[in-house]
């Protein structure tokens, strides 16, 4: 993943290929192509398209979520999906650009959940035990003295080994959510964020954000109760492990905001029969990812920053 802030913006035309069965492709208003303010991602992965819309690069997992979500509760608080465009050579997903109806916006992405691997990459990682040189040089990178004895002296790390201690050196594990990054209106971008693991340093972070604005804590606040009224009883998400997934925080200065689950390359269908609760603690192979732990979490943080009246 390559770390950055930036503008992606896009003007060329993009070629229908094919568009979804649940949400048809319908005239919409033309508006002025709003850029997309990627915090954190791949380069390259975004365009934004004509009448809205923004072009991710093409997953098919992360289709046939949108396929399902179309269909699901959680309609209201996902972008709206259009189907399958091609974009010069390659296939994008085309879904609604949150950013169009908001005047100079701030973003900020929070990764949802107690996790950020699927259960199943655990098990490939061990069927193959490749120390890796690569990920030792990102663990010391970020802390020299993680490494035990035997890894310093192969100078490598298995996989396994290294997702499990990534998870913990954020607030992935202890709280449930982490933020990745956010850029506020005024172009300052943040994103050194690995190492924010107490409440207290992600009070800080999320104040910083909203700038002490009382207003906007109440508006996320608002979106993100219904969002968990919502995901409670939403049957696409009893049914998905839900790994890898963000929450987009949206605002601006007339004091609008929006939150939107954003990101399902990594969202994996359940076996028949099987429902995750989402706030059981993991434990490998019940599969939970704790999604709604963090959510809860994250409220009661926002919750704790407004004045006591």
């Amino acid at each position: 993943v390559t770390w950055f802030s930036g503008f992606l913006k896009q003007n060329s035309a993009w070629k229908k290929q094919k568009s979804c069965r649940t949400s048809p492709l319908l005239p919409m208003t033309p508006k002025k192509p709003q850029q997309w303010l990627q915090v954190v991602g791949h380069a390259g992965s975004f365009h934004v398209g004509d009448y809205g819309t923004l072009l991710k690069r093409f997953c098919e997992g992360e289709q046939q979520c949108y396929l399902r979500l179309m269909e699901d509760t959680l309609r209201p608080f996902v972008p709206l999906y259009h189907g399958v465009v091609q974009h010069g050579e390659q296939d994008y997903n085309m879904m609604d650009n949150l950013l169009t109806h908001f005047n100079t916006p701030a973003i900020m992405d929070c990764k949802m959940g107690s996790r950020t691997y699927l259960e199943e990459e655990l098990v490939k990682a061990r069927e193959r035990p490749q120390p890796r040189n690569d990920m030792y040089e990102k663990m010391v990178a970020v802390d020299p003295e993680a490494p035990t004895v035997q890894e310093r002296a192969q100078q490598a790390v298995l996989k396994t080994r290294y997702m499990q201690w990534r998870e913990t050196l954020s607030s992935t594990a202890s709280l449930g959510f982490r933020i990745d990054g956010f850029r506020k209106a005024n172009g300052e971008c943040q994103t050194n964020f690995k190492r924010t693991k107490s409440r207290e340093q992600v009070v800080e972070a999320l104040d910083s954000f909203v700038e002490s604005n009382t207003h906007i804590v109440w508006g996320y606040l608002r979106r993100l109760k219904q969002l968990r009224q919502v995901l409670e009883s939403s049957h696409f998400f009893k049914t998905h492990e839900v790994v890898g997934s963000s929450l987009l925080f949206v605002h601006d200065w007339t004091g609008k905001t929006g939150v939107w689950m954003i990101d399902f390359g990594k969202t994996v269908s359940l076996p028949p029969h099987h429902t995750l609760d989402h706030r059981t603690p993991w434990a490998e192979g019940n599969r939970e990812d704790g999604y709604l732990w963090g959510l809860d979490n994250l409220i009661d943080v926002l919750t704790n920053m407004l004045p006591v009246t």
